[in-house]
């Protein structure tokens, strides 16, 4: 079993606090967070931007592999992944969903290349770590 890992610190209090992000490669390495830059629009990083961004990566790779399955190589797989987070929920804030917008530039049917695109929806890691609605917009060409 492969096992990765980010870790974070936070310290002080929620509004005036602040913490740092890191992961095991050290490819992010004590990036800071705070509350104004997850709920206030600050500069800076969060963790939905952060599950946002892995998402989009894990999801690429997985339609680039379901193409090489099918013989197609892709010249490129462009993907964001829009991660929704409602402050307002009761009891506590809720990411309710994931919108994956995606480029596809191969040269494929374009009938092929929707299925396998809905396949790595549903298929790719994150999207099956996600508890929340996952949707997407495919663009080909």
């Amino acid at each position: 079993m492969i096992e990765q890992h980010g870790s974070a610190i936070w310290k002080g209090s929620l509004k005036e606090g602040g913490g740092t992000v890191t992961t095991k490669s050290g490819a992010l390495s004590g990036l800071d967070y705070t509350f104004a830059t997850r709920f206030e629009g600050k500069k800076g990083t969060n963790p939905e931007e952060l599950i946002g961004a892995a998402h989009a990566a894990c999801y690429a790779m997985f339609l680039s592999a379901l193409m090489s399955g099918e013989g197609i190589t892709p010249e490129a797989v462009e993907a964001t992944s829009t991660v929704s987070l409602d402050p307002s929920t009761e009891g506590s804030p809720t990411v309710t969903k994931a919108h994956l917008d995606v480029t596809v530039k191969a040269g494929a049917p374009e009938d092929k290349l929707r299925d396998l695109a809905e396949k790595a929806k549903a298929g790719c890691p994150i999207s099956k770590l996600l508890k929340a609605e996952v949707t997407m917009d495919l663009t080909i060409g």
